[in-house]
């Protein structure tokens, strides 16, 4: 075992990390000062509350054993449950168009699902560690029926919000983890139902949802109304050409493409960059994903392997997520870009979550 870390992945979470913080400079400026009469108000808030924390947060999990915190599983799921039910109390939970999902504590926003993306994955992993890869696995009431009904809980709770971007990657999550412990594929099937079902009834009592799925089929339905964010996007992305419009010389970020800090920052990427930057940011998520699967296949016990599982698929699935959805490639849900979409709770998560596989490539097989 070496007991160095794997410093490639390392430096490659904080390459995007940099990168991000840049690209959040320009792309937030016009709307910063239009708000808050400030070009860096989101940069600085991004600096302050998301990755000062967040090096705290890193050098901690990367300094301790991971292994460490399979004693602390079981209060995280608490915590996690309790997080998601603090949304719905009067005078904490923060409402942000039609979602529930901020609470506000002494003046400070926090993203409680953020959080219960890592608390519940710790628990997920310590859980089912124990059963990784033994016939416990295969026993519906050893395995399928405890996992569901956590499961269940924790989207039940996060769909209620709603906020069903954040429930897409928890779901990924989850499962990607359940599936690495040694899930028969009959289970995954069973889930798989359950998930279609879902997703046809969150469609039905929500006619917006259905909207934004015809509008990602055909983006040209209704360009001045719910089709209008990605058709900006698109906009955006096809004006960068192959080496962009130059850095901060973006025109969607002045009041054309809604959420120019938040979950539409590859768009603007893509429009003062170019083709060779966005495609570069791709490229390096790609190796953020083998690197992190890397990791997992060597790690020391089967807490490690399916952490570090549950860490590579959310990260890498969050990504993909939105920069398909700025593409055309997926129906628009909100999802910010990790590590450069302004966020200060996802940051802090984010770059905890990346000490934790900083400190399971410590104790790695090769």
């Amino acid at each position: 075992m070496r007991e160095k870390p794997d410093y490639f992945f390392i430096g490659l979470v904080w390459v995007i990390v940099v990168f991000g913080l840049v690209m959040l400079s320009s792309a937030s400026s016009a709307v910063a000062f239009n708000k808050f009469g400030d070009n860096y108000w989101y940069l600085k808030h991004q600096l302050f509350f998301g990755l000062l924390p967040g090096i705290l947060a890193f050098l901690f999990f990367l300094k301790i054993d991971y292994r460490k915190l399979k004693k602390f599983a079981l209060p995280l799921l608490v915590i996690s449950i309790a997080l998601l039910l603090l949304v719905f109390i009067p005078g904490l939970g923060v409402s942000y168009g039609r979602a529930r999902n901020w609470i506000n504590i002494f003046g400070m926003s926090l993203q409680p699902a953020e959080i219960v993306k890592l608390t519940f994955l710790i628990y997920l992993a310590a859980w089912l560690g124990e059963k990784n890869g033994t016939k416990q696995m295969g026993d519906a009431s050893s395995s399928f029926i405890p996992f569901v009904s956590i499961f269940g809980l924790i989207v039940f709770l996060i769909a209620a919000q709603p906020d069903i971007g954040t429930l897409s990657i928890i779901i990924v999550m989850a499962l990607s983890v359940y599936f690495a412990a040694g899930a028969p594929f009959s289970h995954m099937g069973i889930i798989g139902a359950g998930g279609a079902v879902m997703f046809f009834t969150l469609i039905k009592i929500a006619p917006y949802r259905a909207a934004r799925l015809m509008t990602f089929l055909n983006p040209g339905l209704d360009p001045q109304g719910v089709g209008y964010h990605i058709n900006q996007a698109l906009l955006a992305v096809g004006s960068g050409g192959l080496f962009g419009l130059g850095l901060g010389l973006s025109r969607q970020k002045f009041q054309y493409l809604p959420e120019v800090a938040g979950d539409s920052i590859f768009a603007i990427i893509s429009e003062e960059l170019g083709f060779i930057f966005a495609a570069g940011l791709i490229v390096a998520f790609i190796f953020l994903a083998l690197r992190g699967y890397r990791i997992a296949k060597t790690a020391h016990d089967g807490f490690g392997r399916l952490l570090a599982v549950g860490i590579t698929s959310w990260f890498v699935f969050q990504a993909f997520i939105n920069i398909g959805a700025m593409l055309g490639l997926m129906p628009l849900t909100g999802v910010p870009l990790p590590f450069v979409s302004y966020g200060g709770t996802a940051m802090t998560i984010g770059l905890a979550a990346m000490g934790m596989m900083g400190s399971v490539s410590k104790y790695c097989k090769s």
